[in-house]
């Protein structure tokens, strides 16, 4: 399995350069084909003063949108044009102007799709919680700051041992292959009359391990630490350069009220997240 068709969501010029800087040395590996996406918001009618709408406002919102549209398809360009890559560009409008959202429709036949972290207060409109829920294919989180690498060496595998886990183990196998190890964590895993805690993980190592990928099984107590703390301080104390994570393995609606894993990560993660649910 290889990632043969690559999307890039590109939201502004900050997070493209990142993604792009993912995306083409990705796509070098794989022969990809990569596809940038971006979009922008339908302008939307105001009244004027005296009750018609203001063309003047619509034209030049329009012209805001198309020159912003531009200068992003033309950072697109100069990153990919003497990459090799066959590649094409997507210019999207939507009511919303997300790029995340707006794409979710063009990104389906997609092997892999790459996309920004949204940084801590930033654009509220960079929904990549719903890309990496609708998209019905793996979402590659870039962190907005730090260190950006593609070659990834040391992957940790969070494991609960649902579909979602299950999943994105399988999606992520040609970055599982190539690492030198491959961590996988499991935290208070429940105590069953049939298997030890150590064995909670045995078959998704062992199935991994036909696949030539090195794998370790890492038993964790949370002692009262929320996962995503455990994730992160594991993250660190061990070098891990990608994370992979099945998204939403509790409902939507309850992390979005009440916070979770998948939503931590996709704002806070130290290092390259991989997703699919």
């Amino acid at each position: 399995m290889r990632f043969k068709t690559i999307v890039a969501i590109l939201q502004n010029e900050q997070d493209a350069e990142r993604v792009l800087d993912c995306a083409i040395p990705l796509g070098n590996r794989f022969q990809s084909h990569l596809i940038g996406i971006h979009a922008e918001a339908l302008p939307v009618p105001y009244t004027s003063a005296t009750g018609f709408p203001d063309t003047e406002f619509l034209q030049v919102s329009a012209d805001m949108n198309r020159e912003r549209a531009d200068r992003l398809h033309g950072v697109f360009l100069k990153h990919i044009e003497n990459s090799g890559l066959s590649f094409e560009w997507r210019s999207l409008e939507s009511f919303s102007g997300d790029s995340a959202l707006s794409g979710i429709s063009s990104v389906r036949a997609a092997d892999l799709i790459i996309a920004a972290q949204r940084e801590s207060g930033g654009d509220a409109g960079a929904d990549v919680d719903t890309l990496v829920y609708d998209a019905g294919r793996p979402v590659l989180v870039v962190p907005h700051a730090g260190p950006l690498t593609t070659t990834f060496k040391h992957i940790l595998l969070a494991w609960n041992g649902s579909k979602e886990a299950a999943r994105a183990a399988l999606d992520a196998l040609p970055f599982i292959i190539e690492a030198e190890k491959t961590d996988i964590v499991v935290v208070d895993p429940p105590e069953s009359l049939d298997e030890t805690p150590e064995e909670a993980a045995s078959e998704i190592a062992a199935a991994l391990s036909r696949h030539g990928a090195a794998v370790s099984v890492s038993v964790l107590k949370s002692s009262g630490a929320s996962v995503d703390d455990i994730l992160q301080t594991r993250i660190t104390e061990t070098g891990a350069d990608l994370l992979v994570l099945g998204a939403y393995s509790h409902s939507w609606l309850r992390q979005l009220l009440f916070g979770g894993v998948t939503r931590s990560v996709l704002r806070t993660a130290p290092v390259a997240a991989f997703l699919s649910r």
